[in-house]
């Protein structure tokens, strides 16, 4: 399987999240360290991930949003 962009986006995002509850409930200070030290991995990878994908797109910022067209009138 492979992994994307946004799928690493949502297991970091998760990771991160559950590293909030879990240092909020005060669970070991191990598994906090340990939650921390992936998250932080993860974070860098994911970072590397987004920046180092083969994403094309013809749009430009000319086309400004896809849901909006601004009225040339404004």
């Amino acid at each position: 399987m492979k992994i994307t962009g946004i799928n690493l986006l949502i297991i970091t995002s998760f990771v991160l999240v559950l590293l909030a509850v879990v240092s909020a409930l005060e669970f070991s200070f191990s598994l906090v360290f340990i939650l921390m030290c992936i998250g932080q991995l993860l974070l860098i990878f994911t970072v590397y991930k987004v920046l180092t994908d083969d994403y094309t797109t013809n749009k430009t910022f000319e086309d400004f949003y896809e849901d909006y067209t601004p009225n040339e009138n404004e």
